[in-house]
């Protein structure tokens, strides 16, 4: 930030640099609609920190990370890590029903089963694979500037993404947050970013507010199940 605008250190203290940068009250561009950080010089700033996870996803929601392309991943070959016993996600809506999570637990130790079957049978495990569920477990390691992590937050720390990707978003800011916590304070949901710049509507969803004054929670308080 101080090789950007030609300050000292004298002048421009190491707070007052991650404000700039990352406060939508000092720097609107936070808080557009559109993803514009990488047209400001300021912003590319944000571009040497950098930030690694070990996730555990299931497929459906690693499908959903993957969009995010500035944040990329190793991601495993699947075959090898087949060991055949059941190893996959549980989402939060149906651990909150015992009678439902026990079919659903009924139901993917079959899909093992039937997977097991056919490999026993002859059949190639490149096509014996076709049968895992979206539920199934993936591991992976994923790293990512500030910059990206910063627009991808922002993208799903809203109540209305999907919900495991959501709340895998929501562990990494709370971690960048407990190492770092001037920087991990901006990593927020859109709202957040557009009312501490005092942007009108703050939820920019229109009809698809999700009804809960996020911006005023702190992230230890965010709480959904969807």
């Amino acid at each position: 930030m101080r090789e950007v605008l030609g300050r000292a250190r004298a002048e421009l203290s190491d707070a007052e640099a991650v404000q700039l940068a990352l406060s939508p009250a000092r720097n609107p561009l936070l808080s557009e609609n559109m993803n514009l950080s990488t047209h400001s010089k300021l912003l590319r700033a944000m571009v040497h920190p950098s930030y690694t996870f070990r996730k555990k996803l299931s497929h459906t929601a690693d499908s959903q990370d993957q969009r995010h392309r500035m944040t990329p991943a190793s991601r495993p070959v699947l075959g090898l890590h087949y060991t055949g016993e059941p190893d996959y996600i549980t989402p939060r809506l149906i651990q909150n029903d015992e009678a439902v999570r026990r079919e659903y637990d009924e139901e993917m130790a079959r899909t093992w089963e039937d997977i097991e079957g056919l490999v026993g049978r002859g059949a190639a495990m490149e096509y014996a694979l076709y049968l895992l569920p979206n539920a199934v477990a993936i591991r992976f390691t994923e790293s990512s500037d500030l910059l990206n992590l910063h627009h991808k937050h922002a993208m799903r720390l809203c109540y209305n993404a999907q919900e495991e990707i959501w709340r895998a978003s929501w562990e990494e800011a709370r971690q960048v947050r407990a190492l770092e916590p001037e920087i991990g304070a901006s990593l927020l949901p859109p709202c957040a970013h557009r009312a501490q710049a005092r942007r009108r509507p703050i939820c920019p969803e229109g009809q698809r507010y999700c009804g809960v004054l996020v911006w005023k929670l702190d992230l230890g308080e965010y709480r959904r199940v969807i």
